[in-house]
């Protein structure tokens, strides 16, 4: 009896040390041969739709959802001039979708105030923020699978397209030195931008988190 409770005490062992074996070169491969992060996001360039002229809009039509091609007009500011009232057109700037409307119809607006913000569907891609310490293995042109978290399941495919010049927090609003100008020392993160390759019909949107796992 002890012979055969040992005999399954040490296969049970040998079962422990194959499988840590296996999930240690899992591990080991993964890093090596990708770079992988969670610390991404859907994005693409923001198109604002500024009032025109200071009046009265009119005739708005930019609600959420609606896509329009450049130089479509979405509305009119009415502006008086003497005893005269001159329809001035609001009109798209380049094609793109309403993300976010901010107008609403007969309000009167300043000229140069954002009435709405738009986004290319067609032409969005991911960040990815890579740690300072393995920017140097990410190349333009690498392969890189992408995993957004709104699309479980799916693997879009993507490409290095271009590696920030700065760090991420360099333009960010909140100072990183304190008032005796002592620098905290952390882990810094340089944008990196994937284009995407067969996301269409996907319904991506811009701000959706991500995963991406950069081939070395």
């Amino acid at each position: 009896m002890n012979s055969r409770r040992l005999l399954i005490v040490n296969i049970v062992i040998i079962f422990i040390v194959i499988i840590a074996g296996f999930v240690g070169y899992y591990f080991y491969n993964q890093s090596t041969l990708y770079i992988k992060t969670d610390n991404a996001q859907v994005t693409g360039q923001q198109i604002v739709i500024g009032a025109p002229a200071t009046g009265k809009l009119v005739n708005w039509k930019g609600d959420e959802g609606k896509t329009f091609s450049a130089g479509d007009t979405i509305g009119d500011i009415q502006v008086t001039q003497g005893n005269t009232t001159v329809t001035i057109p609001v009109t798209m700037p380049q094609d793109g979708t309403i993300a976010l409307n901010n107008a609403v119809n007969n309000e009167i607006v300043a000229a140069g105030t954002p009435l709405a913000y738009a986004y290319d569907m067609n032409n969005l891609w991911v960040q990815a923020n890579i740690k300072e310490t393995q920017i140097n293995d990410i190349k333009v042109g690498q392969d890189v699978d992408i995993w957004v978290d709104a699309e479980p399941g799916v693997t879009i495919k993507g490409t290095v397209a271009s590696i920030g010049q700065a760090t991420a927090a360099t333009f960010s609003l909140l100072p990183q030195q304190t008032t005796t100008a002592d620098y905290t020392k952390v882990t810094q993160v340089i944008p990196v931008k994937i284009t995407l390759q067969n996301a269409q019909g996907i319904g991506l949107v811009p701000g959706e988190s991500a995963t991406v796992r950069i081939h070395r």
